[in-house]
């Protein structure tokens, strides 16, 4: 059985954020055989086009793991009612210059939370505007606006109510299916 390896996206850089917890429990929720690889974002500099023919040395570690991942698990807050502008300016340096983006043809999903009631929809929307023109496969359903109270995490940071851990569960296991089908496809096309 291959492996999946998943290059994961946290759109917060705080470090108590309940994003990166998120992000913390999907992976242990996740199949066996997917390998995540957690994409440090917070040493970027900010996007310049003048510095596409000369890419910093974070800019060019991001673009390697975005490449070498078989898929890509975006797990953002939401900011002003959009995406973090941490996460945007990660999306951009990888997709330049124009013609050599990291992000073409991987199957993605796309999840947050959020204390607030509403979760990340419109933060999720955005991001997925951007992805679509992006050439990535976004999964489509299930939306996952997660509403994080105090004490949706347990001390050991997983889901601590049954109902939750068993909604995020299935949108796990449905994430890991649209990743092999597309992950799947794509090995079967390259032989």
């Amino acid at each position: 059985m291959s492996q999946y390896r998943i290059a994961l996206l946290v759109g917060s850089l705080r470090r108590e954020s309940i994003n990166k917890q998120l992000a913390t429990a999907l992976t242990r929720m996740a199949p066996h055989d997917f390998v995540f690889h957690h994409c440090e974002i917070g040493d970027l500099p900010l996007y310049n086009q003048d510095d596409d023919s000369h890419q910093a040395a974070p800019v060019k570690r991001l673009k390697k793991e975005v490449r070498e991942s078989d898929g890509l698990l975006f797990v953002t807050p939401e900011y002003n009612r959009s995406v973090p502008g941490v996460l945007k300016n990660a999306i951009d340096h990888a997709s330049r210059p124009y013609g050599d983006s990291a992000w073409q043809g991987k199957p993605a999903g796309v999840v947050g939370a959020s204390i607030g009631t509403v979760g990340t929809a419109l933060s999720q929307q955005h991001l997925r505007n951007i992805l679509a023109y992006l050439d990535v496969s976004v999964m489509g359903q299930p939306e996952a606006f997660i509403h994080a109270k105090e004490g949706f995490f347990d001390g050991d940071g997983n889901i601590a109510s049954e109902g939750s851990r068993a909604f995020v569960q299935d949108w796990m296991d449905k994430y890991a299916k649209w990743i092999a089908l597309h992950v799947d496809a794509a090995r079967a096309n390259a032989r």
